[in-house]
């Protein structure tokens, strides 16, 4: 099917390369500037946040999770997608999938039992430990080499109980579970069987559930071939107003309808309805790595919040203990004055109410610890967590390519057909002093016109570049023609390709390459093997930020 490696005119689409690099960066500010105020102030046991974030959670691939009753054909959706079964995979008209199952990629096919999983730092389930053992039993990691795993995760569920099987119950609290997953989770489909669109007590709790997740809810209408054109049209009210009841919620949630397996569509008008709603939801399958990055960034935003309102909760509880007589006494008064304590930090700190923990977890969490052994408060690490929220996260965002892949694949297709006849001949004199390990033979003078704020090195590449700088042994942040030389020459180029390349990418004209100018190297060297025609000048979305300006290499 190639639904998620898409080409266009002989460019491939790969979501796979986007935005990981940074993950590293929220990744750092983490661990450095968030992390020591929990530890300090013992944020494990406030709000959803019931334990430090792990690196597998800051690396896992963007998750999708499949809601919906049985035989809906949620397996089956999983099965069109990766095409091919997953190991213990079953289809049937009963309820087959028993269990949670994370479909993830893998080398080899293997099913790991859940117990095994919730205890493995490479995948970021440690959380459902908190669920006991009744869960784990009924929850597994599969894994198969399918090529759409190495982009997304997809988490399928039990099929939703009805009718007298909620009576029955189970030996987990699902729902709990739901909303667990949705928290981890990037895109939350609720499929629908177009001859089955009843909503029971269990379904309906939830999707409740999943109110503060919202704006990730997609709803699929699934086997919409199957109908005619008067009776899908009957289907999808019927659905829209049963839905609006549960959600309680006047926006309405995308739908896409369709028919997801490895059938062709019946044939009848509405067939290219169909295709078209099947290439809308890959579309939207295909930017997951994206807009996954963001949503980490958000998640992290939102937890800085809430840590820095809990270490000032805890450092105001401590300024208001005595320091020998009447301990258990003033901590009692603290406790049930809680919504004093809220109020007063709210005002004095000027913080938004919804920062705050809910007032009776807190109490209830607080209620056994020794407000006189909490630590007093660090206005140095305060600062620092707004540093975050203020610099650090902004400074991110702005480094973030957001549309940036799409715009810069569009200028190398019209580069690579305008570039045949592009001049090469003329070469300029490499500068006195300059120290290109290849000669003198290539020339470098960019465009006068300023780039944009953006720079045409992907993030995911500026990562990969980055780290082969570092093996180069740098000192002060700058790499000799030596040094850099050994690497530049497994492109296997000619060396009055690889003096040009070093001279377009030397843009200070210092006889060195920092980090960012090693990347432009690193590029065009990239471009250079893919047969494209390098030219005398610097493309202008080349040109690092921090070398706008210069009057050498980068634009004379």
């Amino acid at each position: 099917m190639g639904w998620f490696t898409k080409e266009k005119d002989g460019v491939v689409d790969d979501p796979s390369q986007v935005y990981f690099s940074a993950v590293d960066g929220l990744k750092k500010l983490y661990f450095n500037k968030i992390k020591p105020v929990e530890d300090l102030y013992k944020f494990g046991g406030n709000s959803s946040f019931s334990r430090e974030l792990t690196d597998a959670e800051f690396d896992a691939r963007p998750q999708i999770m499949l809601l919906g009753q049985y035989s809906v054909g949620k397996s089956t959706f999983i099965r069109y997608l990766i095409e091919g079964d997953y190991p213990g995979s079953h289809i049937g008209p009963e309820p087959t999938t028993d269990r949670f199952v994370a479909v993830m990629h893998g080398q080899q096919e293997r099913r790991t039992p859940g117990n095994a999983v919730a205890v493995s730092a490479d995948k970021p389930f440690r959380g459902l430990a908190q669920f006991g053992t009744s869960f784990l039993n009924k929850f597994e990691c599969s894994q198969c080499p399918s090529p759409i795993l190495e982009n997304l995760t997809f988490i399928d569920t039990p099929g939703v109980l009805s009718g007298d099987k909620q009576r029955i119950g189970r030996s987990y609290d699902f729902v709990k579970v739901v909303e667990w997953f949705a928290e981890k989770s990037d895109l939350i489909l609720l499929l629908f069987d177009a001859h089955k669109l009843d909503i029971s007590d269990e379904f309906k709790a939830a999707i409740t559930a999943l109110k503060d997740h919202d704006e990730k809810i997609r709803v699929v209408l699934n086997k919409a071939d199957t109908v005619d054109t008067q009776s899908l049209m009957r289907v999808y009210g019927a659905m829209m107003w049963s839905l609006g009841k549960v959600a309680g919620t006047p926006e309405v949630k995308r739908v896409y309808i369709s028919s997801f397996w490895d059938k062709p569509l019946q044939e009848g008008s509405n067939k290219e309805l169909f295709e078209a709603e099947r290439e809308d939801l890959f579309k939207e399958l295909r930017e997951l790595p994206r807009y996954s990055a963001i949503r980490k960034i958000n998640d992290l935003v939102k937890r800085a919040r809430h840590v820095k309102v809990h270490a000032l909760l805890i450092g105001y509880l401590k300024s208001k203990m005595p320091s020998f007589m009447g301990k258990a006494t003033a901590q009692k008064k603290l406790i049930d004055g809680m919504g004093d304590v809220f109020r007063t930090v709210k005002k004095e700190y000027q913080l938004p109410t919804g920062d705050f923990p809910d007032l009776k977890k807190f109490q209830q969490q607080v209620s056994d610890m020794d407000f006189s052994k909490f630590p007093k408060l660090d206005m140095k690490l305060i600062d620092n967590m707004d540093a975050v929220l203020s610099r650090d996260v902004p400074a991110l965002m702005a480094q973030f390519p957001s549309e940036r892949e799409d715009e810069f694949r569009t200028m190398q297709q019209s580069h690579m057909s305008a570039s045949g006849a592009d001049g090469v001949g003329i070469t300029t004199p490499m500068p006195a002093g300059s120290a290109n390990p290849f000669g003198a033979s290539g020339g470098a003078a960019a465009h006068q016109a300023m780039a944009s704020a953006e720079w045409g090195i992907t993030m995911a590449q500026q990562a990969k570049y980055t780290n082969i700088f570092k093996t180069c042994n740098p000192v002060n942040g700058l790499v000799s023609g030596e040094a850099a030389k050994s690497v530049l020459e497994k492109s296997r180029l000619p060396y009055d390709a690889l003096g040009k390349i070093w001279n377009l990418a030397d843009i200070d004209e210092d006889g060195y390459l920092d980090a960012d100018e090693f990347c432009v190297a690193m590029h065009l060297c990239h471009e250079a093997m893919e047969g494209r025609s390098l030219g005398d000048k610097l493309d202008p979305r080349l040109i690092p930020v921090s070398k706008r300006g210069f009057g050498g290499g980068a634009g004379q």
